[in-house]
């Protein structure tokens, strides 16, 4: 298909029915599966992305931006199906996890709890228009690195046998200041979608 064709298809699509970013794209179900399968291979290899910390068995990784982002973008059914998927592999005993790993018996684990319930709530919100500004963007990918943290911070004291004030040192301040960038490029890249697309 030419880019033209591309492009007429694309905005042939009712603005109406555009409720979040993909659903510019045409077709139905063929394309829900691939976003959704495309987003799987996202999630894998932004899990990879790691960086060890030496003070904290948690790794600093892009996968809470792939997460919130893919969310944002899919809306709540395609990102969560997205995140279950690679949940339910990474649980089966595929090595895609940060570092490789798989299982459930390992310090992050909570965190990719907290990712299954962050992205279908990003999508909610998305689906009510919050991908649409900087500011409610902004508030949206908040609330959901809250819900990660909700979730692995619990885990990690349970896993580590330490108490709520360590889990914190040990489980969210070593990355707050990534947090906030991710959060701030999540909040100017959903909005700019938006904007390109009004401009067609």
């Amino acid at each position: 298909m030419s880019l033209d064709a591309t492009h007429n298809a694309a905005i042939a699509v009712p603005r109406s029915k555009v409720r979040v970013l993909a659903d510019v794209l045409p077709g139905g179900l063929a394309r829900d599966v691939v976003l959704v399968a495309a987003t799987v291979l996202l999630l894998i290899g932004a899990g990879q992305v790691t960086i060890p910390l030496p003070w904290t068995p948690v790794p600093l990784s892009l996968g809470t931006f792939a997460v919130i982002a893919s969310g944002a973008a899919l809306g709540s059914v395609r990102g969560f199906a997205s995140v279950a998927i690679y949940f339910a592999a990474g649980i089966a005993g595929a090595p895609v996890f940060a570092q490789h790993t798989s299982g459930w018996n390992f310090a992050s684990f909570g965190y990719l709890i907290g990712m299954l319930v962050a992205s279908p709530l990003v999508g909610y919100l998305a689906e009510r228009g919050w991908s649409r500004t900087i500011s409610t963007m902004a508030v949206s990918a908040a609330i959901g690195s809250l819900v990660v943290y909700a979730f692995g911070v619990p885990w990690l004291m349970h896993f580590a046998g330490v108490d709520f004030g360590t889990g914190l040192s040990l489980g969210v301040t070593p990355f707050l200041i990534g947090d906030g960038l991710k959060i701030a490029a999540i909040a100017l890249l959903l909005p700019a979608g938006w904007k390109l697309l009004d401009r067609r």
